[in-house]
């Protein structure tokens, strides 16, 4: 499992910073120039990689409110070209998510900028999202099209009882259930949130995961720098991204005195 983990991120305990791209062509906000989204992203992961951590993960937040399944071709090309200029900088483990649940997306627009993961909603069992229901599981469909794309050098890590969705229809599946079915249609990594963006998650739960399968465990929401130690009991990587932000709020700008706080409670 550590070993699973450091040949896909570089290291076991992995720090892994999310990317929140200004607003693509397309998208309710409107966006200022590709241009600015590309230098604005390739700004963040020189301080990301300048502070230490050891990947990157690109995500389309700012276009919310986002399309269920289908984010379109327009998005999936901005996000390629955002990827190729990262790439250009940073050789190390890179992810890619397209919100809100285009795995098929995500995994065409890492297998063009060369990328070593995605982040993958829906890939198994059915939830409500604030897009709408997530009725089709994606386990079936993304691993046909990763052999389809000879992609297979890209790993998926599937959120579980995400955030910002209800579970009602599946309130009779533990998180531990679910990491097994995960497990079972050959997720490369679990990821687990809390209820929202910057919430903390269950630390019983992971642990519960943790017991249940031995797949690499990513923390997806939540992370301070006063957590890490105790997430690291348990999971295997953590995705940052509200954390390096000021007041800790993910739409604003990233501070290097909030990257720095993160790489030093790694210890």
């Amino acid at each position: 499992m550590s070993s699973t983990t450091a040949s896909i991120l570089g290291r076991d305990h992995a720090l892994v910073g999310m990317i929140h791209l200004a607003s693509l062509p397309g998208s309710p906000d409107g966006c200022a120039s590709m241009q600015h989204v590309i230098d604005r992203a390739c700004d963040e992961a020189r301080m990301l990689a300048a502070a230490g951590f050891d990947a990157m993960l690109i995500e389309n937040m700012h276009d919310r409110p986002y399309l269920l399944r289908h984010a379109g071709p327009g998005t999936v090309a901005a996000m390629t070209a955002v990827g190729c200029a990262i790439r250009q900088d940073w050789p190390g483990p890179l992810g890619v998510q397209v919100l809100a649940g285009d795995n098929i997306g995500a995994l065409s627009v890492a297998k063009a900028c060369h990328a070593n993961f995605i982040r993958a909603e829906g890939f198994v069992f059915a939830s409500i999202a604030d897009e709408g229901l997530m009725g089709e599981a994606d386990a079936g469909p993304l691993l046909r099209a990763r052999r389809e794309l000879d992609a297979e050098e890209i790993s998926i890590f599937a959120d579980i009882k995400k955030k910002h969705s209800s579970h009602a229809i599946t309130a009779d599946i533990d998180i531990a259930e679910t990491a097994k079915a995960a497990d079972f249609c050959r997720a490369d990594g679990v990821v687990l949130t809390g209820t929202s963006t910057g919430m903390p998650v269950d630390e019983n739960e992971v642990e519960s995961v943790r017991d249940a399968v031995d797949l690499p465990i990513l923390i997806g929401s939540g992370v301070t720098p006063d957590r890490i130690p105790t997430l690291f009991q348990h999971a295997n990587a953590l995705l940052i991204g509200s954390a390096l932000k000021a007041d800790g709020q993910w739409n604003r700008n990233m501070e290097q005195s909030r990257l720095d706080a993160i790489i030093a409670a790694r210890g």
